[in-house]
């Protein structure tokens, strides 16, 4: 009997994949760092029954219009805005994500990249490394503290909870904005809700994890940053397109905020001669806030588990709807 055929976007780790080999006929993109051409995706996925996506895979109206055999997509990530799910839907195929295993491990990214902005730990880091050190001073490097200030999540679901609950033991002021109150959340971690203007206006840390969507387009642009107090720092973990860089560039330059921490940008990956890169109040990361051996190998296994009950006939453990 012909095995049903897999194919995965991306390599993965043999010792997950291998187990999947039984159940499935699986190919794989040969490269780790390197994404796959559109012209392969597309030849490679209308002979497929499932696929493994990437975030970095574009699942558009045309590419569901081509499929006549596949029935399920895994995307490797919570988001999934690279993904047409309506034109999926229409098609029959599903889409598959995934939540739940990443939510510590980015949220633990999300405050240490909070930490680092504002205790200028990576341009500490440099100074030594570059051999400026020369002596001690007393404001040497001098960030500024987080314990016992206000943080503001834009976005509070799973990894906003998270990342108020590292917070709580900073005995920081939890503030948020979100698309609808989260009452359970209020009274476990004593979040208070704000509009969005009134967060900008009274965090001293505003950290955005608000998925992307034509509500949150540019959410933070010229007029938020301008909202936002001199002495705030903006934290990014969520989506680029959240965020209109030119209007933080001149934020940052004119000396209306003082700094920011980003993870992810509106193209990927971010070219050295993008201007906030100049910036030394700011923090860039190549889109790492799962990136733990741990979590990316168990979304590797959500995915490739949640495709194996697809084809089985069972229900997905983590479908998305639209």
């Amino acid at each position: 009997m012909t095995k049903p055929r897999l194919y995965i976007t991306r390599k993965l780790p043999e010792h997950i994949v291998g187990e999947y080999r039984q159940y499935f006929d699986i190919k794989m993109w040969p490269y780790e760092e390197k994404s796959i051409e559109r012209k392969t995706l597309m030849e490679e996925s209308q002979k497929s029954d499932a696929i493994v996506s990437m975030l970095t895979d574009e699942l558009d109206k045309d590419f569901f219009m081509r499929m006549k055999q596949l029935k399920v997509v895994a995307n490797f990530a919570v988001g999934y805005d690279n993904i047409d799910v309506k034109a999926a839907k229409q098609q029959g195929i599903i889409v598959t994500n995934t939540p739940d295993v990443l939510t510590e491990t980015t949220a633990d990214l999300t405050f240490g990249l909070l930490l680092s902005t504002a205790r200028r730990i990576v341009e500490a880091s440099d100074y030594v490394k570059k051999d400026k050190w020369k002596n001690w001073s007393p404001f040497l490097l001098a960030g500024t503290d987080v314990h016992h200030k206000k943080i503001g999540i834009v976005g509070m679901g799973r990894i906003g909870e998270a990342v108020a609950r590292r917070a709580q033991g900073f005995e920081m002021e939890i503030v948020y904005y979100n698309r609808s109150r989260k009452r359970h959340a209020e009274e476990s971690l004593g979040a208070t809700y704000l509009s969005f203007d009134n967060l900008l206006e009274q965090a001293d840390y505003v950290v955005c994890l608000a998925p992307l969507s034509e509500e949150t387009k540019n959410l933070f642009n010229k007029n938020a940053f301008k909202r936002m107090k001199q002495s705030a720092i903006f934290i990014n973990a969520s989506r680029g397109q959240v965020v209109n860089e030119n209007h933080l560039y001149e934020a940052l330059m004119q000396g209306e905020i003082r700094g920011a921490g980003l993870d992810v940008y509106t193209e990927e990956p971010i070219r050295n001669t993008h201007p906030l890169l100049a910036l030394d109040q700011v923090i860039c990361l190549p889109h790492i806030g799962s990136a733990s051996i741990e979590t990316r190998e168990a979304m590797a296994q959500l995915c490739l588990e949640n495709i194996r009950l697809v084809i089985q006939g069972k229900e997905p453990k983590t479908p998305v709807f639209n």
